[in-house]
């Protein structure tokens, strides 16, 4: 048997998913991987099967622009080959499933804890416990930040091994803030309060994930957006990456003292999230994406003062920016800073900006499209070293992009009133998975329903599951006063992570 090949947002009937013997599910899995080369993970994990434990494992391969499903039952005792040891990029997935249930994987570099949710297989591993790397050395001393940080930044705990100010190592221990998001997918059988809790799973990221968890029901549900309802989505996702990409390059100018930039860039961040204000209520646009319909309609008033907002924005940006990338002080702060070489971010399994910042194009808009990106053949933005420049850059880049897509969306709008859906039955046991490309990278849903068609199981992969080790790997070799900036060039999620 082989993989079955599901398009995005594809529903299936859970059984079609091909169970096979671990030996054989590992052969399958490493042949992929290797052999072909736009092919990487989204999804990797285990789903409860009686007393057993099936092993779903997701690969999308962006030449073909499918997603290859294959499953594995095994015990919660076994002890498996991992797939780690040839392929670097699944070690956070078999981490996590040996944390959920108690599996082994021999091999593993390092199998350690993950999030330490309240049901792990093994109680007895806790904070006070994580077996953080060590170098034993009189020269080398190790500095600890965190897990509580001087602002509102939810906790992680950095553990750096340095050589004066240079840093050898860096290990980051996330999982905090373990809030069971997965599980209250289950447990809230209101439509509507899932949908809360999908704008809710990372609070700089609610178009993206929410998008996601529309997309899936509706698969689920045999529901086809219109256009105009595909447009409105892309609309607001846009304009959610136009906002934090401006955000953070304000950010990125704090860190290394540039005010002129810190200042400008947050003032224009300002008006584009107000935006989402006008159209929703709230600035964050929370409440807005919802299965089957817009909760706040698009309007030609709403298109006209998004074109009066980002005719100011746009000169103003452009402006800041060439003066910003042109400042010789800018840029020998940012240039062969925090490096990431393409092949790392290959190997490690990169996504997203951080990826195609180290000229690995993967983006969900051209690989996978779904709705409105299905008709415009997206072409990636990348840059070629993969430093703080390029992650800098690469949000320069896609926030122009986006603009100019944002004003064809307009102008192909037909602004016609919505005939609300109702979706609340679910197709009975079948399975489905929707990617969306958000800001940061790539979100993944999958959702398992029962013989009844509700949610048996839901399966949520934030992009900053991928780029954690990332930025471990980047700020090596550089100064300890460099990691703020490498930091905020990554800007990753503590609560996406931390589900």
């Amino acid at each position: 048997m082989d993989f079955i090949s599901i398009k995005n947002n594809q529903c299936i009937k859970f059984a079609e998913i091909p169970i096979l013997p671990y030996a054989e599910f590992y052969s399958l899995i490493d042949n992929k991987l290797t052999t072909a080369s736009d092919a990487h993970c989204v999804a990797y994990y285990g789903v409860p099967a009686g007393n057993s434990v099936q092993l779903i494992c997701c690969i999308a391969d962006d030449a073909t622009h499918l997603i290859d499903v294959a499953s594995a039952v095994v015990e919660p005792t076994a002890v498996l080959e991992s797939l780690t040891a040839k392929h670097l990029a699944l070690q956070l997935f078999e981490r996590e499933i040996h944390e959920n249930f108690g599996i082994g994987f021999s091999g593993h570099p390092w199998l350690k804890p993950v999030r330490y949710p309240h049901n792990a297989a093994d109680k007895s591993q806790s904070m006070t416990n994580y077996p953080f790397y060590q170098i034993d050395s009189e020269e080398l001393h190790e500095v600890g930040v965190g897990p509580i940080h001087a602002g509102i930044i939810e906790p992680g705990h950095f553990r750096f091994i340095c050589n004066g100010e240079q840093i050898l190592h860096l290990e980051i221990q996330l999982g905090y803030q373990h809030r069971g998001v997965e599980s209250l997918f289950l447990k809230k059988t209101k439509l509507l309060e899932r949908a809360t809790l999908a704008e809710n799973i990372a609070g700089d990221t609610v178009i993206g994930h929410s998008t996601a968890f529309a997309n899936a029901w509706e698969s689920l549900c045999g529901f086809t957006p219109d256009r105009q309802l595909q447009i409105e989505r892309a609309f607001a996702l846009e304009n959610e990456r136009i906002a934090i990409h401006t955000g953070d390059l304000s950010g990125i100018c704090t860190d290394i003292a540039y005010q002129l930039g810190n200042s400008v860039f947050g003032r224009l961040r300002t008006p584009v999230i107000n935006y989402f204000q006008r159209w929703a209520g709230n600035r964050f646009a929370k409440g807005l994406i919802r299965p089957g319909k817009t909760n706040f309609q698009f309007t030609k008033e709403l298109a006209q003062q998004w074109r009066d907002m980002i005719s100011a924005y746009r000169p103003d940006f452009v402006e800041m920016a060439n003066q910003t990338f042109d400042l010789p002080s800018v840029l020998s702060r940012l240039e062969q800073t925090g490096r990431v070489e393409p092949e790392t971010a290959r190997t490690i399994g990169m996504v997203g900006m951080a990826a195609r910042a180290s000229n690995v194009a993967r983006d969900i808009r051209a690989s996978h499209p779904w709705g409105y990106y299905t008709g415009i053949q997206y072409q990636p933005v990348t840059e070629p070293v993969g430093d703080v420049y390029c992650r800098a850059r690469i949000r320069h880049d896609e926030i122009l992009r986006s603009i100019d897509m944002m004003t064809e969306m307009i102008d192909s709008m037909d602004y016609k009133p919505q005939t609300a859906t109702p979706l609340t039955k679910a197709a009975a046991d079948s399975f489905v998975v929707s990617l969306v490309e958000g800001w940061r990278g790539e979100i993944c849903h999958c959702a398992i329903t029962d013989a009844n068609g509700e949610l048996k199981h839901y399966k949520i992969k934030d992009p900053s599951f991928h780029n954690w080790l990332g930025l471990a790997l980047a700020v090596r070799n550089n100064e300890i006063s460099d990691f703020p900036i490498c930091n905020k060039s990554f800007d990753l999620s503590y609560s996406g992570h931390d589900l």
